[in-house]
């Protein structure tokens, strides 16, 4: 089926409702996504960036890549409203980031650290890993109106970013995730939701940068 026709199925079956999140394991989540330019019109592109914001908002996620709702294009939403404990918030450089859609999305590392943090998945639900991520990285994306955006982007905002656009080239969290910190929901909220994962670092065994702690 052309990935147009898919846009069309998941829109009639699901417009102004939300669409039925993609669990891993299925292919579409370890192909890289196509390029949107060219394949649906501008109308059709915008239906679907609200169908997976909606689908965002709804499922309490902070960003959502559009083959996590089958279909393999390069678009993704974003937004985060930074509800947490201002010392959470502090240590993970953690803004509020409106809602924004991402077209052709990619990114560099720029030069500093990389810190780690707690991060999950909304394609994998009940668990959450820590992931060493760079803090800054050079973004670059298209959004709806066709405008292209370079900017430099840091914090929590960066880590989404990241996590979203690894989505659109068949690469989820757990390929970089420290798997010694894999934990249950419940076993994070229970022990481990810090503002850092220090103790866990401590208590699990693996690596955490001196100025993550």
């Amino acid at each position: 089926m052309e990935v147009i026709e898919m846009v069309v199925e998941l829109l009639n079956k699901y417009r102004g409702a939300i669409a039925p999140l993609i669990s891993m394991g299925d292919p579409v989540l370890r192909r890289p996504a196509q390029p949107v330019t060219g394949r649906i019109d501008t109308a059709l592109l915008r239906e679907l960036s609200e169908l997976m914001l909606a689908t965002m908002h709804a499922t309490r996620g902070v960003g959502l890549a559009a083959p996590q709702i089958g279909i393999p294009l390069r678009i993704a939403v974003i937004g985060d409203t930074a509800e947490m404990p201002e010392d959470a918030a502090a240590a993970r450089k953690r803004i509020p980031v409106p809602d924004h859609t991402i077209i052709n999305p990619m990114y560099t590392i720029t030069k500093g650290d990389s810190v780690s943090f707690y991060e999950g998945c909304l394609s994998m639900p009940g668990y959450q890993g820590v992931v060493p991520r760079p803090e800054t990285v050079h973004a670059e994306y298209d959004d709806l109106d066709g405008a292209r955006h370079v900017e430099r982007i840091a914090g929590w905002h960066a880590r989404i970013f990241q996590h979203e656009t690894d989505h659109l080239v068949g690469t989820i969290y757990l390929d970089k995730a420290l798997t010694r910190s894999l934990t249950s929901d419940e076993t994070y909220l229970s022990r481990w939701a810090q503002p850092t994962p220090a103790e866990a670092a401590e208590a699990l065994g693996f690596p955490l940068p001196q100025h993550n702690r």
